[in-house]
């Protein structure tokens, strides 16, 4: 009996223990909830600060949708298309089939905005700007810079804290202290956002209030980096 009441002691001392350092953020976020996309089982997500990979999403259309955006895992070498450019990515034209968002890319351009995104579903319409994705806007001539010639590319609460853990800072204001003038790479996974469909000028050109050239989008940002002006 002494043994065990020993034993039960320990235990609860262990328990106590994780859950100080837990809330001392000394601990990475916790992993409630792991499980497969529908198109790509090979792809997990993961529950992050009470927000599932869906978001609070209802239709199913939108679900799908945020579990894409939501992705944490890194690309490896296999999963980069190596045919895709800003260029090629801002080409005009019905661009909803040319890429496929199972896979990776990495682009070069000029980043003429960065602002914090706003509430959505995929974050569980968190209102704090470290729960919001970060809005990157991306141009391949600093000189052509009008809405309907911008790629967005995005950073995640998700991603923002990964990259905590490794010493970066993601937040929106590092981001944009750091990147916004600059020429960079980027790179992350492609996707294709149904939700701009019509605000993009490539899959509903010619309307006035279009504020994208795609709704292609690199989401979520896995990497980035500042490099010289690309040679034409």
């Amino acid at each position: 009996m002494k043994r065990f009441v020993w034993f039960l002691f320990f235990f609860l001392l262990i328990i106590a223990g994780l859950y100080y350092c837990y809330k001392q953020n000394y601990l990475p976020a916790v992993v409630t909830d792991v499980f497969p996309l529908r198109d790509n089982p090979s792809v997990a997500y993961t529950t992050f600060d009470n927000c599932p990979p869906e978001g609070d999403a209802v239709s199913e259309k939108a679900i799908d949708l945020n579990k894409f955006k939501n992705r944490y895992t890194f690309p490896q070498s296999g999963d980069f298309a190596t045919d895709i450019s800003l260029d090629k990515i801002l080409e005009p034209g019905n661009d909803k089939d040319r890429w496929s968002s199972s896979k990776a890319a990495r682009i070069k351009g000029y980043i003429y905005e960065v602002k914090s995104g706003g509430i959505e579903t995929c974050n569980c319409k968190e209102r704090e700007d470290a729960d919001k994705d970060t809005h990157i806007e991306l141009v391949a001539d600093p000189m052509q810079t009008g809405k309907t010639f911008r790629m967005i590319v995005e950073v995640t609460p998700r991603m923002r804290d990964i990259m905590s853990h490794k010493g970066d800072d993601w937040s929106t204001r590092a981001l944009r202290d750091k990147f916004l003038g600059r020429w960079v790479e980027v790179e992350g996974w492609l996707m294709f956002d149904d939700e701009h469909e019509m605000n993009a000028e490539n899959t509903n050109p010619g309307r006035q209030r279009n504020w994208r050239a795609t709704a292609w989008e690199i989401h979520p940002i896995t990497g980035i980096k500042v490099i010289d002006r690309p040679r034409p």
